[in-house]
């Protein structure tokens, strides 16, 4: 939220807890994965934000993404949220969500 507001967002209290709830839903799935670290990753365009979770978990198989199908149930359950996906490179396993600010 520190990020959306020095780029001049100032979204309403209900999109901040969305936004809050579902970069923890993206977090806890990276760490489920169990990598030896994880990152976080945030963009803007339009009015939206873009939310990334990578694993750094290497020689993941690409069944780890329906592994991670509740999660993007529990994720597209905010109202806010406009799109989600899960995929699963050499890098590790990226989960991530489209938010309308």
């Amino acid at each position: 939220m520190e990020q959306l507001g020095k780029w001049k967002y100032r979204p309403a209290p209900d999109t901040v807890t969305a936004v809050e709830a579902v970069t923890t839903l993206l977090i806890q799935a990276a760490v489920a994965d169990g990598g030896t670290k994880v990152s976080v990753h945030l963009s803007d365009q339009d009015g939206q934000a873009c939310i990334l979770a990578l694993s750094h978990h290497t020689g993941l198989t690409t069944g780890a993404d329906d592994a991670g199908k509740d999660v993007l149930h529990q994720i597209t359950a905010h109202h806010f949220v406009t799109g989600c996906g899960i995929d699963t490179g050499p890098d590790g396993r990226r989960i991530w969500a489209v938010i309308t600010l």
